[in-house]
C-alpha cells in the first residue's frame, strides 16, 4: 500500500523520513518477495477455504492440524513455512497448474 503524496509531503516537513516497508526493514529483493508470496498464499487459502464454506477447524481437520495452526496460516505468521500453505492448498483442491497460474498473475 502507498501513502498518497500529499500525506508524504505533510509528514517531510515535519521533519519523518517515508519509504517503503523494504527500506525501513533493510530487505533484500529476494527476501521482499519471499514475504509477499507468503502474504498471496496466505490469502488465498483463507479465500478458498470460506469459498468451500469451511471453518477454520474443519480445514485442520483435513490438513491434520488444529485450529489455531490455521489461524496463523491464514495470517501469514512467520512460524508458517511456504510448504505447509502449499499442502493445504493442495488439501482443499488446487492443483498444481491453478496455483502455479494464480502465482503468475
Amino acid at each position: 500500500m502507498t501513502m498518497n503524496k500529499t500525506r508524504q509531503q505533510g509528514l517531510s516537513r515535519r521533519g519523518w523520513k517515508t519509504g517503503s516497508t523494504e527500506e525501513f526493514l533493510e530487505l533484500s529483493a529476494e527476501e521482499a518477495e519471499y514475504i509477499e508470496l507468503k502474504v498471496l498464499l496466505s490469502r488465498k487459502l483463507r479465500e478458498q477455504r470460506i469459498g468451500q464454506q469451511l471453518n477454520q477447524t474443519q480445514l485442520a481437520r483435513l490438513i491434520n492440524s488444529s485450529q489455531s495452526r490455521v489461524a496463523k496460516m491464514e495470517a501469514g505468521d512467520p512460524s508458517v513455512s511456504i510448504d505447509l500453505l502449499v499442502k493445504s492448498l493442495f488439501a482443499l483442491g488446487m492443483s498444481r497448474e491453478d496455483l502455479g497460474e494464480w502465482i503468475r498473475r
